[in-house]
C-alpha cells in the first residue's frame, strides 16, 4: 500500500492521529527534504526511516518503489508542508502505482489553498485552483483565462514574486477586484490582507523584502 500522508502546513499540532499512526507504521517514509521532515518526526516520536523523494529524482526512483510496493512493503509520502501531489511531487507515483495494480490511499489533512479561501471573506461556494503560474511562457494567458471565470481562483506565488504577481493581477482583472492575500498560515505570524487589487499592490509594495513564507493569493471572479 501506497499512503498518501497531508502534513501540517506551519503549526506541527496540524496533524490527525491516524497520519502519525501511518508514519510510524510504514516501512519507510518518502519526504520531499527529509531535514525538513525530521523535525516534524521528532515532535511527534516517530522513527521510521525517510527516503528523498523530489521534484529531482521522482522520474529515476519511481519504478523502483513501485517494485518495493508490489512486494509487499507499506510506504507513506509526505512533503514539506500540505496534502502531496497539489504543487508537490506525487502525481508520477501515483500513477505509476495505479498502472501497477498497488493500493493507493490518501489520507485527509491540510492543504493551504482551503484556509486561506475560507478566511478570505470571498464567496467560496465554486472556486478555481491553478497553483502555481507559468514563470514566463503561457503566463499572460493563464492571467487572462483566470480574470474572466465567473468565481474565485487560487494561486500560489513566491514572496519575492508577489509585487509583480500583483501588478499583473491588476493588468488582468482591473484594479477595483476584491482579493486576498494570505501566508504563514498556521504559524505564529499567520496574516491575511484583504481589499482591492490596488490596495494589496499598495500595501505590499511598501512591504518589499520584508514578506516571507509560502503566499496564498485568492481573487474574487468576474462580475
Amino acid at each position: 500500500m501506497l499512503y498518501l500522508v497531508p502534513t501540517p502546513i506551519g503549526n506541527l499540532e496540524d496533524i490527525t492521529l491516524r497520519a502519525i499512526r501511518i508514519l510510524k507504521e510504514a516501512d519507510v517514509v518518502l519526504a520531499e527534504d527529509t531535514r525538513t521532515s525530521k523535525v516534524l518526526f521528532q515532535k511527534h516520536g516517530i522513527e521510521t526511516p525517510l527516503r528523498a523523494f523530489h521534484a529531482h529524482n521522482e522520474h529515476g526512483v519511481t519504478a523502483g518503489i513501485v517494485e518495493q510496493l508490489q512486494r509487499g512493503a507499506t510506504i507513506a509520502l509526505i512533503s514539506d508542508a500540505g496534502t502531496p501531489g497539489i504543487s508537490d511531487p506525487g502525481f508520477l507515483l501515483v500513477r505509476a502505482c495505479v498502472q501497477g495494480g498497488v493500493p493507493v490511499s490518501c489520507l485527509p489533512g491540510p492543504t493551504a489553498f482551503v484556509p486561506a479561501l475560507v478566511a478570505s471573506g470571498i464567496p467560496c461556494d465554486r472556486f478555481h485552483f491553478d497553483g502555481f503560474l507559468p514563470h514566463k511562457k503561457g503566463r499572460q494567458t493563464r492571467l487572462r483565462y483566470l480574470a474572466a471565470l465567473p468565481h474565485p481562483f487560487i494561486i500560489y506565488e513566491s514572496p519575492h514574486r508577489l509585487p509583480r504577481c500583483l501588478e499583473e493581477l491588476i493588468a488582468a482583472c482591473g484594479p477595483d477586484r476584491q482579493a486576498c492575500v494570505a501566508r504563514e498560515l498556521s504559524k505564529l505570524h499567520e496574516e491575511l490582507h484583504r481589499g482591492t487589487l490596488a490596495e494589496l499592490r499598495e500595501y505590499f509594495s511598501q512591504q518589499a523584502g520584508k514578506v516571507k513564507g509560502e503566499i496564498v493569493v485568492v481573487v474574487q471572479g468576474s462580475a
